[in-house]
């Protein structure tokens, strides 16, 4: 049965990396919902967030084949429930129907906010779950949306084991 999974993977910052750990998805011909790449609390690692819908069978043999690329120190999955998740969106209205609707009443009610307000357009931000930035669209949809970007989902695992802990229990030779 196919669920959403959280797949991270962390690793040191090379060039060509993301090209390695994408087409290992591609080979098994795995959709990538969201991705997102960051620094993280341990200077000089970076973290793969990697979401997809599918079997854990497949994600089990997916996370396997990324911990085999060389930079990579760690890779892991998730389930849902095992993340707390958010992603950003930014939508740019036109500022003449913002005036004119009530926007700021919306905006209110569903916890968004005006980022910038320039002569012509204002840019909202809505922080929150896909399915909260989704709704948001719709309710901006008639406003007239020039342009609507979201980040991807940013996950935080649940789990108490931090990246340094796992860090310290590799071999010095695999990260130093």
């Amino acid at each position: 049965m196919k669920e959403l999974f959280t797949i991270i993977a962390f690793s040191e910052n090379h060039i060509g990396l993301l090209n390695r750990i994408t087409i290992i998805f591609t080979r098994r011909h795995i959709n990538i919902e969201s991705l997102t790449v960051s620094s993280t609390e341990v200077k000089g690692i970076h973290r793969f967030n990697i979401v997809v819908y599918e079997t854990r069978e497949q994600v089990e043999k997916v996370v396997a084949q990324i911990e085999k690329v060389s930079e990579v120190m760690r890779a892991e999955y998730y389930t849902n429930d095992e993340v707390v998740s958010r992603e950003i969106a930014l939508y740019k209205i036109p500022l003449k129907t913002a005036i004119e609707e009530n926007l700021e009443q919306l905006l209110r009610e569903y916890d968004a906010r005006m980022v910038d307000v320039q002569s012509d357009f204002v840019v909202i931000e809505k922080t929150g779950h896909v399915e909260d930035t989704e709704k948001i669209y719709d309710l901006l949809e008639p406003f007239g949306i020039l342009q609507f970007v979201r980040s991807g989902s940013i996950p935080i695992t649940k789990q108490r084991k931090e990246l340094s802990t796992y860090l310290n229990e590799l071999p010095r030779d695999e990260y130093a």
